[in-house]
């Protein structure tokens, strides 16, 4: 580029074509430059935004904390197997439950983890190391989350999050299987999430939570009254 009185000689290169050289005005020649910085600049301000947001939503789903809001769902799972209800009984799991079987789902914010417990025992659905499906009080544990799985039947499939590749299922008798033993297209492994027949109180029905250092304590009273 060179200046030349109240313009600018560039110089522009047109495929096929030899090189060509236009004379400016030199307030047209900045207002170019001004627009062309500007377009990087909200082009690269685009970009680290969108990264930073994708960042922040990958963190919140792998790593949920106690301070994540939560959402609380009452409803019933229906076992495509034995056409009944999977029932937390204690430390019993099965999918022969009736009409009352109700079971508390807890969702977090980001992603589709979810923890299950019995709206009665308060006994959480945990896959222990061997596969093994167990109740267990205390469902912090990463074997009592499970992640959702959406199939194209309209069944919903439950893997544990720990244990990839392994879901929750039942067989024709109701027993839990193995999570080594299972696999997304068994039908062992297919749910129906369904609202609970009767009167549910609404406020259960559907609510959030925040688990704040409180309301952690309150908890562990509950599950612990001896130490009271």
């Amino acid at each position: 580029m060179i200046q030349l009185g109240n313009g600018i000689l560039a110089q522009i290169e047109i495929p096929g074509v030899s090189k060509v050289y236009i004379i400016l005005p030199i307030h047209i020649w900045g207002w170019l430059v001004y627009n062309h910085l500007r377009h990087i600049f909200l082009l690269q301000e685009s970009q680290q935004s969108s990264a930073d947001f994708r960042i922040y939503i990958e963190n919140h789903t792998r790593n949920p904390d106690d301070l994540s809001r939560k959402q609380i769902r009452i409803y019933q799972l229906y076992s495509h197997t034995t056409g009944k209800h999977v029932q937390i009984l204690g430390k019993k799991v099965n999918a022969n439950g009736d009409d009352g079987a109700l079971l508390v789902v807890e969702t977090e914010t980001f992603g589709s983890h979810i923890r299950i417990k019995g709206k009665e025992s308060e006994y959480y659905i945990c896959m222990n190391k061997n596969g093994k499906i167990v109740g267990k009080l205390n469902g912090r544990n990463q074997e009592c989350v499970f992640v959702e799985e959406f199939l194209e039947n309209n069944y919903t499939a439950l893997v544990s999050a720990k244990y990839k590749g392994w879901y929750l299922g039942f067989n024709r008798k109701g027993r839990p299987k193995k999570g080594s033993r299972t696999t997304q297209t068994q039908q062992e492994v297919h749910f129906m999430k369904r609202h609970p027949k009767g009167k549910v109180d609404p406020l259960e029905e559907f609510r959030f939570t925040t688990v704040t250092k409180r309301t952690r304590r309150a908890r562990r009273l509950k599950q612990n009254p001896e130490t009271n």
